[in-house]
């Protein structure tokens, strides 16, 4: 019999793993809150269950598990849900994360507690209280700040200080973007920001996702972070290449990662690499479905597909076999409500384009730009080098048109 996966997340990032799961023979189920999830369209079985809600999700793998057929692994993709993964494991006596690493992984402040007491270099931080809290950070720590929530997710309330952005107002939008109604604050390190996909194997880190993030529009989204993809290989030089792999190695072990993935949020700041946030999970973005097996030809996401049912995975099989350029870009149009949208199919004909992927669609409503959720397309492109495929990207997205409709509630 086919060995059983659920993944727990069904949105259009998780498309592309899903359906590689199907193309490695494994039974794929899906679990999703939402009931017309693109991915139940590729899985053998699907699971109507909020993917943050891990008790719900809990209930219907086991109930599949025990009427319909066994499941042999668990994992998240494209959702930031460590937490209900290390739930399901737990219920169905699976491999995964414990709920103590996956909290840690979830949880900013615990998160930095923990790397901080285990000496892996992190930018100064406090939890917050109140905005008087912030005022006060503020004038002793100057304006290089970054208020965020304690436990959300996609970017979303996280906010640069030295942008004219009042201690009250920043504290508002972080914490109504946090589940429990928590807000902190850290300094601004200025620097490269690289993200990173790794696999801890007995042991031993390996990081075959090694890619420069994109920050392009912060100056047009401030005070808001928005991320525009990033670009493979990176620029950096090999030595502080090792310096960041050796670094977000040791904050995995430091939250109890063993024999797991991870995905690290990093900045190089005057030489040294700093971890900015710490994910025990697929990234979501299209990092490790795309971009990695493009650019290094690693397997990534089969990796860790293996590794949740208990299959070998070995050094080899996520040693990078060669080097393409990939650069992956988003499209982000005015607010408002979208009436027609134009150019795409001309867009994947372009040069050096490998996908062009469209989110959203007439009658959307496209919020202003504060995090990811304003993104309404993708573009991955390649070239001769780096900078030929930025071009092509370049050029993809001057060919997509957006009618936006102004509305009151964008």
């Amino acid at each position: 019999m086919q060995k059983a996966i659920l993944i727990v997340c069904g949105g259009i990032e998780a498309t592309h793993g899903i359906a590689h799961a199907k193309a490695l023979g494994y039974h794929v189920v899906v679990s999703d809150g939402d009931p017309n999830a693109p991915g139940f369209t590729l899985a053998d079985a699907h699971l109507v269950a909020s993917t943050y809600d891990a008790r719900a999700t809990a209930n219907a793998a086991e109930l599949y598990h025990r009427t319909v057929r066994p499941i042999d692994g668990v994992i998240c993709m494209g959702a930031d849900v460590p937490h209900t993964v290390a739930a399901v494991a737990q219920r169905l006596r699976l491999r995964g994360l414990s709920e103590e690493t996956a909290h840690l992984a979830m949880d900013k402040l615990a998160m930095k507690d923990r790397l901080k007491a285990h000496g892996v270099p992190i930018p100064w931080y406090a939890p917050l209280r109140d905005a008087a809290d912030l005022q006060l950070a503020m004038l002793e720590r100057g304006l290089d700040l970054v208020v965020k929530p304690v436990d959300s997710r996609g970017g979303r309330g996280v906010q640069r200080m030295n942008t004219g952005r009042d201690a009250a107002t920043a504290y508002a939008e972080a914490k109504a973007q946090s589940p429990t109604g928590r807000v902190m604050v850290e300094a601004y390190l200025s620097g490269p920001q690289i993200s990173t996909e790794s696999i801890l194997l007995g042991g031993t880190g390996y990081t075959p996702g090694f890619s420069d993030r994109n920050y392009e529009y912060l100056d047009r989204f401030a005070p808001w972070f928005v991320e525009n993809g990033g670009d493979l290989p990176s620029h950096v030089a090999p030595a502080i290449r090792a310096n960041v792999e050796a670094t977000v190695t040791s904050a995995a072990k430091a939250l109890g990662i063993a024999n797991h993935n991870y995905k690290g949020d990093m900045v190089v700041h005057a030489g040294k690499a700093h971890v900015i946030e710490l994910a025990a999970r697929l990234s979501g973005g299209y990092f490790c479905t795309r971009e990695i097996p493009l650019s290094t030809g690693v397997d990534f996401v089969g990796a860790v597909m293996k590794l949740a049912l208990g299959e070998p995975v070995t050094p080899a099989d996520l040693t990078p076999n060669h080097e393409r350029p990939i650069v992956q870009r988003y499209v982000f149009p005015d607010a408002g409500r979208i009436d027609a949208i134009h150019g795409v199919d001309e867009a994947r004909t372009l040069p050096g384009i490998i996908e062009v992927t469209v989110s959203k669609q007439a009658g959307d409503i496209i919020p202003s730009a504060t995090s990811s959720a304003a993104r309404a397309a993708m573009i991955l492109a390649t070239g001769d080098t780096v900078a030929d495929a930025q071009t092509n990207a370049a050029r993809a997205i001057a060919t997509i048109r957006f009618d936006i409709a102004k509305v009151a509630a964008a």
